[in-house]
């Protein structure tokens, strides 16, 4: 049997009429670049977020590019990211002339630890008032600890920029809940039932992307929400913010041809816009479809010797864009060999930190300064876990991971 990491031809097919009439749509009318397709998108996905505003930028990378720019973040400038992590999340502000302070990671969550934070801010060796930012990553869809990152910002004075690439639609419950904030009535949150009021309909829930004074969002094929290119969105509840990240992305000019800023060249096309529009509505239940595969994944593996399964905050739910077990004893490659084998698709997400990439050497980091983010690097290995995935194929693939364990927890 051949198990595919990810087979997106099986989502087109549920919705193929609906993808084709937008395609067709967009051509026909003439309008390629931003116009009333991306326009309605952005309305739409800020509902989705629950947030006054969403600008569409050309993908997930220039969505953290022009969020650091809007803030006025550049040279001389640090700001602190996880390690384990995509690229772009430091080179970003690489190019934007700052310098990114990595941090170690919490080792359940794989996300941004705040006492590392802590450390990093209160030792001699980083100046206090150098440091402008923070970029949590909710790795992997589940979001970082927003309260700490949140009180640490407030408590330094910091930004907070969420990256939001992997989480669309992931949800977090404040643990501080002030008294006039409401729920829905007889809304869920995860496992846990959620007390409600008679007020306001708004769930207290706070979606990726909403916390930080910006979040940012790639439409990258794979993505839980993915275009069929590259795509990405800004949102924040900022007017000043928003409106700025409106001129930086149409290089700097407002109005045409009269420039206050330099920006750049970043636009999410009419196109993607279009796909993505017919996407959004099946997000909840294609997330819904993930987290039974998650389930059914720890129900099947909790027992198996050597690997441990996804760890899930209780204040936050989990959309599992990907699925990612450790591997321990120093047998993840060879569990990736056999799986190969079987015909089963994994990948290492990611076999790297960011602070022993070669570009980043000039900063002086050491094997061993990270010790979290290293291990991680070390033991991750992702299975498949997408909305189509048959209970056949999964099992085969959970028959696997048996059989090469061989043994099993008592």
């Amino acid at each position: 049997m051949q198990v595919p990491l990810l087979d997106l031809t099986r989502q087109y097919e549920s919705i193929k009429k609906e993808i084709d009439e937008a395609i067709q749509r967009v051509v026909s009318s003439g309008r390629f670049i931003l116009g009333p397709e991306v326009e309605a998108f952005e309305e739409e996905l800020a509902g989705h977020c629950g947030v006054k505003h969403a600008v569409g930028v050309a993908s997930g990378t220039d969505a953290l590019l022009l969020s650091l720019k809007a803030l006025g973040i550049g040279p001389g400038d640090k700001v602190i990211i996880p390690s384990f992590t995509f690229f772009a999340t430091a080179g970003v502000v690489h190019n934007v002339g700052a310098t990114p302070v990595f941090c170690d990671i919490d080792p359940k969550t794989f996300n941004l630890d705040p006492a590392d934070v802590r450390r990093i801010l209160t030792t001699n060796h980083e100046p206090r008032t150098s440091i402008k930012a923070i970029i949590p990553v909710h790795l992997y869809g589940q979001m970082a600890d927003m309260d700490e990152v949140m009180a640490i910002a407030k408590e330094y004075n910091l930004y907070v920029i969420e990256d939001a690439a992997q989480a669309i639609g992931a949800e977090y419950l404040p643990r501080a809940i002030p008294e006039d904030e409401t729920i829905s009535r007889g809304r869920k949150f995860g496992n846990h039932e959620l007390r409600t009021t008679d007020h306001a309909p708004g769930p207290l829930a706070r979606r990726a992307g909403s916390i930080g004074d910006l979040g940012c969002f790639s439409f990258f094929p794979t993505k839980n929400l993915g275009a069929y290119g590259d795509g990405g969105m800004i949102v924040t509840n900022d007017d000043a913010l928003a409106e700025r990240v409106r001129i930086l992305r149409m290089h700097g000019s407002k109005p045409k041809y009269y420039h206050r800023m330099v920006g750049v060249n970043s636009r999410l096309d009419a196109l993607q816009a279009a796909i993505l529009r017919v996407k959004l509505p099946h997000l909840d239940e294609w997330t819904a479809a993930r987290q039974q595969v998650a389930a059914r994944y720890d129900e099947l593996l909790q027992d198996v010797q050597g690997i441990e399964i996804p760890y899930r905050a209780l204040d936050r739910t989990h959309i599992f864009h990907q699925y990612t077990i450790r591997v321990l004893d120093g047998r993840r490659d060879e569990l990736r060999d056999v799986l190969k084998e079987e015909g089963i698709g994994t990948f290492v997400y990611y076999p790297l930190p960011l602070h022993l990439q070669e570009c980043f050497k000039e900063l002086g980091y050491r094997g061993s300064d990270l010790r979290q983010s290293e291990l991680a690097s070390q033991e991750v290995l992702s299975l498949p876990a997408f909305p189509e995935l048959t209970d056949e194929e999964q099992s085969y693939v959970v028959l696997t991971i048996q059989a090469f364990s061989t043994e099993v927890k008592p």
